[in-house]
């Protein structure tokens, strides 16, 4: 089994750390600088940076925050949002940036996986997915979760390794900050379908959960916000625990 991946994500709007529920209910939880700056220090194997305000504002403020962090950590960062065609993802990438995450831009204009994937590489491409359950299927919302979409969130897995992205970032709307436990059923419903690697999102609430995510979820890694941001768990509980439960972490 390959070493798992622990990533705090920050969800950045106006040049601040939120964090909410299911999406909405946003409250500040702090300085991205800062904050990076204590992840890395913990021990983080990379950031996510998603700019959830998607303006053009908003863009021009969260480049100058991967430039700030970039200067100060050492790990991988990817960052996304409002990403609409592949010249702002070489901005976001000269910026420091090492991966791109996309969302509505692919369900939009699905060509520019392919497009960013063959000028960029597909290890820059991280798909990301926001999902929701509805009846006994799970669709892909776009506009922050704001609007279902068309896409199946199975098949659009399917589709999106076929079209060249290197991984899947599954963000369950339904647990996202509920502390609930991540979709486990989501989770590794995708990560079975595809053989690129799949980042589960939405829901940590206990160590124990995180384990369930990586041991029957299949996740190649856990993303984190709120149990981070708000002091409940440092990198360093995460990994002790994972490791003392046969997880292999870098």
């Amino acid at each position: 089994m390959l070493a798992k991946r622990i990533i705090p994500c920050l969800d950045v709007e106006d040049g601040r750390v939120v964090k909410g529920i299911k999406f909405k209910d946003l409250q500040d939880a702090g300085d991205p600088v800062e904050l990076a700056a204590m992840y890395n220090e913990q021990g983080a194997d990379e950031l996510t940076f998603l700019d959830i305000g998607a303006s053009y504002r908003s863009r021009e403020i969260m480049i100058d925050v991967v430039k700030n962090v970039s200067g100060e950590v050492f790990i991988p960062l990817t960052v996304g949002g409002g990403i609409r065609e592949v010249d702002d993802m070489r901005r976001i990438l000269k910026a420091g940036a090492d991966k791109i995450a996309i969302c509505t831009a692919a369900l939009m204009n699905p060509g520019i996986i392919s497009e960013g994937a063959k000028i960029l590489g597909s290890q820059c491409i991280v798909l990301s997915i926001d999902a929701k359950k509805d009846g006994d299927r799970w669709y892909a919302y776009k506009n922050g979760g704001r609007i279902k979409s068309d896409y199946d969130a199975i098949q659009w897995a399917i589709d999106v390794e076929r079209l060249g992205a290197g991984e899947i970032l599954l963000n369950s709307i339904d647990m996202d900050g509920t502390k609930q436990g991540y979709d486990i059923e989501l989770t590794r419903t995708v990560s079975e379908s595809v053989s690129i690697p799949v980042i589960a999102s939405g829901g940590a609430g206990t160590l124990a959960q995180m384990a369930e995510a990586i041991e029957n979820g299949k996740a190649d890694a856990v993303l984190l916000a709120s149990l981070l941001h708000f002091g409940e768990y440092t990198i360093r509980d995460i990994k002790n625990y994972l490791s003392n439960k046969g997880v292999p972490i870098r």
